[in-house]
């Protein structure tokens, strides 16, 4: 893509953007688009073991807060004043808080925002930098990021919307982690070494 394609593209309407990421997804299911602090960004049809990780997520969810839902499928209204365009891996909310929405929910009542690393280029941007600010700027209390590469589960809290999430705590796989409040779930993440890969 050109210079000036991309550029035309980061200064895309929000709601062009939504038709065209509709369009696509209707024509192509593996094609996933977001648009994230101005830019578009493809989202890569993910792997086997990334699924088991998401999977595995949402065992822990239902059984320690039946409450909760994890949603692997919702896209959040992200960034200040609601202009970027997220597909979380996946969403924590109370049970029925979608309802009625559409393909991009705003993030109002949203507990936590999900991430998976993948093995492409552009995973430490998207979801190392660019994610958690969008997520904190959204006011969601907790970004939970599963980072393959690391090895490690990283707990962002404590959103800040000028200064992005001001706590940060880091586990090696096989470590427990508290997902704080208003989460409030317990991860024994020594499986997560199965699905590394």
């Amino acid at each position: 893509m050109t210079v000036m394609a991309e550029r035309a593209l980061s200064q895309m309407p929000v709601g062009l953007f939504e038709r065209i990421a509709e369009f696509a997804a209707r024509e192509d299911e593996t094609v996933r688009f977001e648009l994230i602090d101005g830019r578009i960004g493809l989202k890569k049809v993910t792997n086997g073991n990334h699924g088991e990780i998401i999977m595995w997520l949402i065992r822990q969810c239902m059984q320690s807060r039946p409450e909760f839902n994890l949603n692997p499928t919702q896209g959040l209204q992200v960034e200040a004043y609601r202009k970027g365009r997220a597909l979380p891996d996946a969403v924590l909310t109370p049970v029925g808080h979608f309802t009625g929405q559409g393909d991009w929910a705003d993030p109002e009542g949203v507990l936590m925002a999900v991430e998976v690393t993948s093995y492409d280029s552009d995973t430490h941007n998207r979801d190392r930098v660019e994610k958690p600010r969008a997520y904190a700027e959204a006011g969601i209390p907790v970004y939970l990021l599963i980072d393959r590469d690391y090895l490690s589960v990283v707990v962002h809290s404590h959103p800040d919307p000028e200064d992005g999430y001001r706590v940060t705590h880091t586990v090696k796989f096989g470590e427990k982690v508290i997902l704080p409040a208003p989460v409030g779930i317990e991860l024994d993440t020594e499986e997560l070494k199965r699905w590394a890969d």
